[in-house]
């Protein structure tokens, strides 16, 4: 029973957890089912359509489009979602174009907008009367696309961390869009982008805004300026959290409730405090945590077959002792990622396109980088070449083997979960999805270069790293600090000035900013996961191969597709 613990400890947590988010999200008889349809310019569209029991075609409700921002996905606005549903409304998520299930590229037909708006007014539950339009960041701009295409087709607009203007959408005027609501964070990382202000907490003096709102003074958050009657309400809010905060931000989706409470006719009201999204994201997240354990369980019951079992093997370490070049290889290891990390990214943005090869500009941004460090691992390695190497005992068509059934299993129980529940594996920014077909073919282009890096730093950390005489406690501690601390730094440092002072140091960049969050439990789920085959095996080769899968999986099928 002992091999088989952590194998049913994880089916567990998935099963348990993909059952407390389906049941808040179908909570009060609301039905959530997956959608396609098929756009003007014949490119499919994927949304998740809440539809609650209210609804009936004999008795419309107001229906509201919701949409994610650039490198989510139509689950990330399941907060907003819900809470509109339980509030009587039918709510289309959609998937933007070049976005999770909807094909075509990013940024092209509206970001999918408009479309989406039309598919929406056609279900006959849908009181075409009393429609509104939900965004958040470039869903802003999607939104604002459906409402410059459809300007008699919806009645409010409510703009999460988003903007009328350039770069995306039709300026703002005090007519347009309809009855607006802005909910913009104080610690925004997009102040400058949207609304041409360094702090966030300074939105309400943009010279923009005030064209906007139609006032000659700073706007006074929480004051609704034009007549909600005549289309022109306008308020502004700003919730006490960040631009992806947003969405773990009850104040952010209180007032995006409270807003269409007061534009939109029908539906069941609700005060705007009383929400339980939370709860579908902590299954969600007791998922994907029960995911990680799940590939723990299935490696150690794979290793038990016969097929395997040859694999076995202990662990050699590097050194007896920690000392002062221990110390400085692991600060190294953790800090060396950081330094080339805006570098990389901000590279392939000048550089390198996309394009039907490199379709997909943050994964090609995450591979540049990592194969940058690769190199540099080497390079190092090299260098320190008379530094003790700890021996491995790599069996590679074995080894490359058990990690292929490992995460195949993985992605077997995220199969499960969408059949059952149609949820999947998420915290927040941090999501695992099921390939589309298409993402599966780009997967084919990133999967080996990836492997090839973690081969290469898996192997620089076991073999350069490793204790003798370390307990499992220190091992993994000490894995973990060497791929994870570097981020655990760069986003403490960067966050503790942004929120002391509003302005974000690294604000030249605040997308790659963002996508740093996720790097952090990340890396720490790859150090997690290649300490635990090495102490196995005594190889590098299967957490390697393993992590590599893994993290070709999570970015293809979480990030946007350009190229087509």
């Amino acid at each position: 029973m002992g091999r088989w613990r952590l194998f049913l400890a994880g089916w567990v947590m998935i099963l348990a957890g993909a059952w407390l988010a389906a049941t808040i999200q179908t909570s009060g008889g609301v039905a959530v089912r997956d959608v396609r349809f098929i756009s003007d310019s014949g490119v499919t569209l994927s949304g998740l359509l809440y539809v609650p029991r209210t609804a009936t075609e004999a008795a419309p409700a107001p229906g509201i489009l919701a949409v994610h921002g650039y490198i989510n996905s139509r689950e990330t606005q399941s907060p907003f979602a819900i809470e509109f549903a339980r509030r009587g409304y039918v709510v289309l998520a959609l998937d933007q174009t070049g976005h999770g299930y909807s094909g075509g590229a990013a940024f092209s037909q509206g970001f999918g907008g408009p479309d989406g708006l039309t598919y929406l007014r056609s279900l006959p539950m849908v009181d075409k009367a009393n429609i509104g339009l939900e965004g958040h960041s470039m869903g802003g701009w999607t939104v604002l696309a459906a409402a410059a295409a459809m300007p008699d087709a919806y009645k409010a607009v409510v703009l999460e961390g988003s903007s009328t203007g350039a770069p995306f959408a039709a300026e703002g005027t005090p007519a347009w869009p309809r009855n607006l609501a802005l909910v913009f964070s104080r610690y925004d990382e997009f102040s400058k982008l949207m609304w041409g202000v360094d702090r966030a907490q300074d939105v309400a003096g943009s010279g923009k805004l005030k064209t906007v709102f139609g006032t000659t003074a700073d706007v006074v958050p929480g004051r609704v300026y034009g007549a909600i009657a005549e289309g022109t309400g306008r308020r502004l809010t700003q919730p006490v959290t960040t631009h992806p905060g947003d969405h773990l931000s009850t104040a952010a989706v209180g007032d995006a409730v409270d807003w269409f409470g007061k534009t939109l006719v029908g539906g069941t009201p609700r005060p705007a405090g009383d929400q339980i999204w939370m709860w579908k994201e902590v299954g969600t997240g007791v998922a994907l945590i029960g995911f990680v354990v799940l590939l723990l369980g299935t490696f150690e019951l794979l290793i038990g077959l016969p097929l395997f079992a040859g694999l076995k093997h202990p662990p050699a370490p590097a050194v007896e002792r920690r000392t002062l070049g221990w110390w400085g290889g692991l600060a190294t290891t953790a800090f060396l990622p950081i330094l080339t990390f805006f570098p990389a990214f901000i590279l392939v943005t000048l550089k390198v396109p996309p394009s039907a090869l490199l379709p997909q500009t943050i994964t090609t941004q995450v591979i540049v980088w990592a194969l940058i460090n690769a190199v540099l691992t080497l390079g190092l390695g090299w260098l320190s070449r008379k530094r003790p190497m700890a021996a491995f005992d790599n069996r590679w068509l074995r080894g490359g083997l058990i990690a292929l059934a490992t995460v195949a299993m993985g992605y077997l129980s995220l199969v499960v979960v969408d059949l059952l529940f149609k949820v999947d594996f998420r915290f927040w920014v941090v999501a695992l999805k099921l390939f589309s077909p298409k993402q599966a073919l780009i997967a084919l282009v990133y999967v080996l270069p990836f492997i090839a890096v973690f081969l290469v730093s898996t192997r620089a950390l076991h073999g350069r790293l490793s204790v003798g005489g370390d307990g499992a406690v220190k091992q993994y501690v000490s894995a973990v600090a060497a791929l994870a601390l570097g981020f655990l730094v760069l986003l403490a440092v960067d966050y503790g000035v942004f929120f002391a002072t509003g302005r974000l140091p690294t604000d030249f960049d605040p997308l790659t900013t963002v996508v740093a969050i996720q790097f952090l439990p990340l890396m720490a789920m790859v150090a997690l996961i290649s300490t635990f085959t090495w102490r196995r095996t005594g190889s590098y080769v299967p957490g390697a191969v393993i992590s590599g899968l893994v993290v070709t999986w999570y970015v293809v099928a979480g990030t946007a597709t350009q190229g087509v």
